[in-house]
């Protein structure tokens, strides 16, 4: 069915959107900050897509509509929208319902760019594109947390959420690369994978979404404090 992605967008942000304007999991006074936070990294994670698509990885006309931008399907971009606000609603929900403590013990995290970063250079070399690429916004996501200051990789609930959001890559992404929707080059890739998603995928999504979560606490705590000395 050519409109399939599209469904699939829709049944992904039908959730948070419904739910989000129940009193229990209200989230429309977050909305603003979600779809800031979100359109941030949005602008770069969209430009690497459009560069690479039609050589990294495909996009099947089957299951899409036809209409494109920046070389895109339009159902594309509304993933980029659709699934990181959905994940932006679940770190939500995960620390109203949830005590959070933070665990300095995770501090020696913010040393991975470094090795990141080395694998960057490496997998370029020798090719691996898609791994070089996802191993650099890897550590672009320790840096970018580290610079706002908001602690998401020293927090308890963290690790819930990482939980579920690597649940929610093989399901998304998962059906994406099953149908197939994308298919891939492995060329570039290591094309090593869990189920019928690329290793890269998790990166990529993990990338896109905590880079999201960090802007997304930062901005909730400015709100917050501005709140308070009113």
């Amino acid at each position: 069915m050519k409109y399939e992605y599209l469904l699939f967008n829709l049944i992904v942000i039908f959730g948070p959107v419904i739910f989000g304007s129940i009193k229990r999991f209200y989230f429309l006074d977050k909305a603003k900050s979600a779809l800031i936070s979100l359109s941030i990294p949005l602008i770069p994670f969209l430009i690497w897509d459009a560069a690479v698509t039609g050589r990294h990885w495909f996009f099947s006309s089957d299951y899409t509509l036809g209409f494109r931008i920046l070389n895109l399907p339009f159902e594309e971009i509304m993933f980029f929208i659709s699934v990181p606000y959905a994940c932006l609603f679940t770190w939500e929900m995960i620390n109203r319902f949830n005590t959070d403590k933070e665990i300095e013990n995770l501090r020696i995290l913010y040393i991975l760019p470094i090795p990141l970063f080395a694998a960057a250079v490496y997998f370029f070399t020798i090719n691996k594109e898609y791994t070089a690429l996802v191993m650099l916004s890897s550590g672009i996501m320790f840096l970018v947390d580290k610079f706002l200051r908001t602690g998401l990789f020293l927090s308890k609930n963290f690790y819930y959420y990482l939980l579920l959001v690597t649940v929610f890559t093989i399901l998304f992404n998962g059906y994406l690369t099953w149908r197939p929707v994308v298919t891939y080059d492995p060329i570039y890739q290591l094309d090593f994978r869990i189920l019928t998603v690329p290793i890269e995928d998790f990166l990529f999504g993990f990338s896109l979404l905590f880079i999201a979560t960090s802007i997304f606490i930062k901005l909730e705590k400015g709100k917050n404090e501005r709140s308070f000395k009113k």
